[in-house]
């Protein structure tokens, strides 16, 4: 029995959607995904946190979203649907860990559209203080929505170019960078100030750990390739392309980038409030460096609101053709776009609109830990899956795929455990605690959700039950 016929009752039902993204776009987005607010302002708060040591922070961070994509890269090629990592965890394991991964993973999602459109209002100011925060709220709320309902093509297009312009700004710090750090005579410039001020541990291994979990942030998107593949011309092309530009990405992009901001600026400088990228411009002396991050930045918000919207509206558009969600939400238009998900995920706006008004510091917190929360949750669950996966699909026959996780299944025990110990540790570190206080709570309200579906739909439990159980007993 192949492992695809077994997969394919999921592929059927959510058939429709276009398969519009070409590998490039797809490839350019995977580039594109993990380069956002995350690297140019939440760099600094690691800096902060972990001096120069930061580099090894990302370096960790870097292995757990490698190992990651391994696994995702070799499921998505088995089984290309929009479900993604949410069905594989319907089929592979149980119709809870579908349920529970989807549903989780898109409230992350709807909680980090509303930080990125509060993000944009925040960022106009420095152009026009005097226009309220909600007048921009609005106006790229309903490009962005115009831009996702269209269709799957022009979201590929817009985010391809949103994706360029975030690469040729990190293309152009490095090269600066490099110029200042191995052209210049200053001698507060060059590798001594990996160990000035402290040492190169200067908050000790702790204030290292925890800082990897600033840089799971940063990397935070890339799973989006998977969910993308569902619509992509040629997954089996794309997908391992996309993988391989993301171990450029996290490696040239953020290790680079931030080991050449250390030389240039003293990391007791760089992590401050500010983006450490403006601080070394303005080193660097270019006129208009301020207005210059300022445009990337919002690149950055824009593109990561356009991503979001777009998976989260997949996430639901799936959640409903798997019985989960009212079979509405699961409707097309005439070109193949879940509009109906789309409107209910733009309930982030809605929810940073109403934060403008009444509370934006204290909200902004609680959306980013509930944020943060899901999307971990996700992550750890895709590892859970691979072990099940790798297991039952030798068991189906199913043939040779073109991409193969490393070390199975040791490097995906090890993946889940090291990213587990570096969400946990968020728990003894104040500025990160909301991560599972509201987190484990939030994850408590869907297992009951999960169990008054089941109890309401018991035709479709049964029909989900079946196929994991079917699984098991290949593998029996």
């Amino acid at each position: 029995m192949s492992g695809k016929n077994d997969f394919q009752d999921i592929m059927e039902r959510e058939k429709g959607l276009h398969r519009g993204l070409t590998t490039r776009q797809l490839a350019m987005i995977a580039i594109g995904g993990a380069i956002g607010t995350g690297l140019f302002l939440g760099s600094g708060m690691a800096i902060g946190f972990a001096g120069p040591s930061v580099i090894v922070s990302y370096l960790i961070g870097a292995v757990i979203a490698l190992l990651l994509m391994g696994c995702l890269a070799e499921m998505t090629i088995a089984h290309p649907t929009t479900g993604s990592f949410g069905a594989h965890a319907e089929r592979y394991i149980n119709p809870w860990a579908g349920f529970a991964v989807r549903y989780a993973y898109w409230f992350s999602l709807v909680c980090a559209i509303g930080t990125e459109v509060s993000a944009m209002s925040v960022y106009m100011k420095y152009w026009f203080p005097d226009v309220p925060g909600l007048v921009w709220i609005a106006i790229f709320s309903a490009v962005l929505i115009y831009v996702n309902a269209t269709s799957v093509n022009l979201f590929g297009s817009v985010e391809y170019w949103f994706s360029m312009i975030k690469v040729a700004a990190i293309i152009l710090f490095i090269v600066f960078g490099a110029f200042v750090v191995f052209g210049s005579s200053n001698p507060e410039i060059g590798a001594q100030n990996f160990t000035n001020n402290g040492g190169f541990f200067p908050n000790g291994l702790w204030g290292m750990w925890i800082a990897i979990f600033i840089s799971l942030f940063s990397y935070l998107s890339i799973e989006m390739i998977a969910v993308s593949a569902g619509e992509a011309k040629e997954p089996e092309k794309a997908v391992p392309m996309a993988l391989k530009s993301a171990v450029v990405r996290l490696v040239l992009f953020y290790i680079i980038t931030l080991a050449l901001m250390l030389m240039v600026v003293p990391w007791k400088s760089a992590g401050g409030d500010a983006s450490p990228f403006v601080k070394v411009f303005e080193i660097m002396n270019i006129p208009g460096a301020a207005g210059i991050m300022n445009f990337v930045v919002l690149t950055a918000a824009l593109s990561a609101m356009n991503s979001q919207l777009y998976i989260s509206t997949r996430m639901v558009f799936s959640l409903s053709r798997a019985g989960f969600a009212p079979a509405k939400l699961g409707e097309l238009s005439k070109k193949g776009v879940p509009v109906k998900a789309l409107a209910l995920s733009t309930i982030g706006i809605a929810i940073a609109s109403y934060i403008n008004i009444v509370a934006p510091d204290k909200s902004f917190v609680v959306m980013i830990s509930l944020s943060s929360f899901g999307a971990m949750f996700a992550w750890f669950m895709v590892f859970v899956t691979h072990l099940f996966f790798r297991r039952k699909w030798e068991a189906m026959g199913g043939r040779r795929l073109p991409v193969r996780m490393i070390g199975y299944p040791y490097m995906t025990i090890f993946g889940a455990v090291l990213l587990a110990a570096v969400v946990l540790s968020t728990w003894f570190q104040p500025e990160f605690k909301d991560t599972l206080t509201m987190g484990f709570p939030l994850l408590l309200l869907i297992t009951i959700a999960y169990f008054i579906w089941k109890k309401a739909n018991p035709a479709a439990y049964e029909a989900s039950a079946k196929q994991s159980s079917n699984n098991k007993d290949l593998t029996s």
